[in-house]
C-alpha cells in the first residue's frame, strides 16, 4: 500500500477537500478512500491531521426524506422533554442539569 501524500497546512492543491469543504458544497465523498492529508504542525505535540478526498469523485448529497425529517423532529422533541415534569422546555436540556431549569 502507497502512503499518502502528506500537505503542510493551507498548502493542499486544487481538487481536493476536507469533508467539511465537500459537505459545503454538497458533495459526500461517496465511498472513496482518503486521498491525501494536511498535517498542521505544532509546537509540543503531534501535528493536526485532516484528511482530504478528491473534489472529482465525490458524489451529491443524498436528499433528506419525510421519514429522516420526522426522526429528526421526534429526536430534538425528546431533547428538550424534562424527565421530571414532562414539559417541552422550549429548549435543549443540559446534560449537567438532566432536567430543565425550573425543576433543577
Amino acid at each position: 500500500m502507497a502512503a499518502l501524500p502528506v500537505f503542510r497546512w493551507h498548502l493542499a492543491p486544487d481538487g481536493y477537500a476536507t469533508l467539511r469543504q465537500l459537505r459545503a458544497r454538497g458533495l459526500r465523498p461517496g465511498g472513496q478512500p482518503v486521498a491525501a492529508q494536511l498535517e498542521r504542525p505544532r509546537r509540543r505535540r503531534g501535528p493536526l491531521v485532516a484528511y482530504l478526498y478528491r473534489v472529482d469523485l465525490a458524489r451529491p448529497v443524498r436528499p433528506m426524506t419525510v421519514a429522516k425529517w420526522a426522526a429528526l423532529a421526534k429526536a430534538n422533541a425528546a431533547r428538550r422533554t424534562c424527565p421530571s415534569c414532562g414539559r417541552d422546555a422550549g429548549y435543549v436540556i443540559p446534560a449537567s442539569l438532566g432536567t430543565c431549569v425550573p425543576c433543577a
